[in-house]
């Protein structure tokens, strides 16, 4: 077999290319997982609208574990700072076994529902008592081995956490685990990046500035081991944030960021939530991309995004599905959309121009967005890039009757029940007829990790 021979010939009578609904397509997928053109020999029908996966460009996969542990009120009002400290003491009991089991259990729910890649943003590095592990790097091995296990592509993002505060603060008790110091993190890093290869990529998370103090700022961003790949980071996610920030260095987070730090496509701002008019241009200009995580960040009241400020001005986004109280595409779009709808009381808000449709606008914008805060070949079904795609159910009910024009807004608006029957990720299937193929042994496993976090 040659480098290029296809061991897949598929044609399908729709598929998402180009931005838009093609019919009578047809693609081969090589020996290396990745799509090649129609190579002449008989093709096995896709029967079902075919869709480019979805990268999931935010992930702390050891939330999956707590979603819907943090839905009883405390003795005062609850907030994204008062849900954290729940996180921290769940975190406190996770280890690489467990981990690994959690990520892989998630993994396969982000395979089911049509995401066929993940940034997973991890700053679970070291023992609960901030000690390293035998093998520093263990937790990190956890996850590229829960990815390998599930299928799923992987952007690992080791992150960067230096401080409690924007004030400068040590870490307190709680995120002792978190920690590194510039020269510990940047030998994570060449550990980590030892491991890459066409399934998984390394990346560089800075967890926020106020955990990184500025007087390490400069020299950290000058590091040569941060002047290639991604780059993402937590900013403006909360009014507090915001208000520490200019109380502590005398600028909004992103106003700050822009002056220090040379934003550029490489750079995934997550969340960005509180931005002036000033700032959303300034990103959108950038070409980084915006990170958002709609379910999370209602979950966690954090606010809106000015969504459509930024089409406007032609920025770049993507979704995450962050705390995983959600896993699925469609709701993150959805409910991206839906908050719009809620703040400003009109209808259709991403779909900018007559005729515009809302599906087909945010999925695009994701695809793309996702791609790039990867810096993986994925999101497009073309030449070159990785084989993940995803079949819809052609007997779903929600989408009976639909057509090119209709079935991306009902795949997104029309009901609860996932029409993804079929996922290939990497050149394999992954998911055949709705059933991931070891979801029952990681299940199972997943189940006992988290009944021995409980105590049960």
């Amino acid at each position: 077999m040659s480098e290029t021979a296809a061991v897949y010939q598929f044609s399908a009578a729709h598929a998402w290319q180009d931005a838009q609904w093609r019919t009578d397509v047809s693609f081969g997928v090589d020996s290396h997982g990745g799509i090649i053109a129609s190579a002449g020999q008989v093709p096995a029908y896709l029967d079902g609208w075919v869709l480019p996966g979805m990268p999931n460009l935010h992930s702390h996969a050891f939330q999956r574990a707590m979603a819907g542990l943090a839905e009883r009120r405390g003795p005062g009002d609850d907030s994204f700072w008062t849900w954290r400290e729940t996180m921290y003491g769940f975190a406190e009991r996770i280890d690489p076994d467990s981990l690994q089991a959690i990520a892989a259990q998630l993994y396969v729910e982000m395979l089911k529902a049509g995401y066929t890649q993940v940034c997973e943003f991890h700053y679970l590095h070291h023992q609960p008592d901030g000690t390293p592990y035998a093998q520093p790097e263990a937790m990190s091995l956890a996850l590229i081995e829960a990815a390998r296990e599930a299928g799923i592509a992987l952007t690992l993002l080791p992150v960067l956490y230096m401080s409690g505060g924007f004030d400068g603060r040590a870490l307190s008790q709680r995120q002792r685990r978190f920690g590194n110091n510039v020269d510990g993190y940047l030998q994570l890093l060449a550990n980590l990046r030892k491991h890459e290869s066409r399934d998984v990529r390394v990346g560089v998370a800075l967890h926020s500035l106020r955990a990184i103090p500025e007087s390490a700022w400069r020299g950290l961003i000058e590091q040569e081991a941060l002047k290639t790949g991604p780059i993402h980071i937590h900013i403006a996610e909360q009014i507090g944030e915001v208000q520490d920030c200019l109380a502590t260095r005398g600028a909004r987070p992103v106003e700050w960021l822009f002056e220090h730090a040379p934003v550029d496509r490489r750079w995934c701002l997550v969340h960005a939530t509180h931005l002036t008019d000033k700032e959303a241009a300034q990103l959108a200009q950038s070409g980084a991309i915006a990170g958002l995580c709609p379910t999370t960040e209602a979950n966690l009241g954090d606010g809106l995004f000015p969504l459509a400020r930024y089409l406007d001005a032609s920025g770049t986004l993507g979704i995450g599905s962050d705390s995983h109280i959600s896993v699925s595409p469609i709701e993150e779009l959805r409910w991206l959309e839906y908050g719009q709808r809620l703040s400003t009381r009109h209808r259709n808000v991403a779909a900018r121009h007559a005729g515009d449709s809302v599906g087909e606008t945010l999925w695009k914008a994701a695809l793309k967005g996702g791609a790039q805060a990867a810096d993986l070949p994925i999101g497009a079904l073309e030449t070159g890039k990785r084989a993940d795609f995803f079949v819809l159910d052609p007997e779903a009910p929600s989408l009976a009757a639909r057509d090119s024009r209709s079935v991306m807004d009902s795949l997104l608006f029309a009901g609860n029940r996932s029409p993804v029957r079929h996922v290939m990720a990497g050149g394999k299937w992954v998911v055949r007829d709705f059933v991931h193929r070891d979801e029952t042994r990681i299940a199972a496993r997943y189940r006992m990790a988290v009944m021995r976090l409980a105590g049960a």
